[in-house]
């Protein structure tokens, strides 16, 4: 059964700023160490692969918000680093969950995340389905 369903559109420049300017927060707040070092890897533009990874945090977000399960918002209690965007061997993007982000979920009766990621001239997008 669906538990929810969220889509997000994310700009590429905002991250590809955050990356001349390392210092910024964002980059920190943001993403896990994990999630940085993939990012950096392969044929496809660092900055790209980062506002993609943010956009799957927030379409987890809106999934698991509209959800309709009773609970405060979500985005408001969560640290986005507790949404982890990680490959599997075959290069394949998965969420995994941790701290808040998984405990809610689970209390939602989640127990599968599907994940999409698609990038492409200054947007990347993000669809995650959630089933329980």
């Amino acid at each position: 059964m669906i538990i929810g369903l969220g889509v997000d559109l994310a700009e590429v420049e905002p991250w590809a700023q955050a990356l001349v300017h390392p210092s910024a927060a964002a980059l920190a707040g943001t993403f896990t160490a994990l999630e940085r070092e993939q990012a950096a890897g392969g044929p496809v533009d660092e900055a790209q692969r980062l506002a993609a990874r943010f956009a799957a945090k927030e379409a987890f977000v809106k999934a698991l918000d509209g959800a309709g399960w009773g609970a405060p918002p979500l985005r408001a209690r969560l640290d986005l680093r507790e949404v982890e965007v990680r490959l599997d061997p075959w290069g394949r993007p998965r969420l995994c969950l941790h701290g808040e982000a998984r405990a809610t979920a689970e209390q939602a009766g989640v127990r599968v995340a599907h994940l999409s990621l698609s990038h492409e001239r200054g947007m990347a997008l993000a669809t995650v389905i959630l089933e329980g």
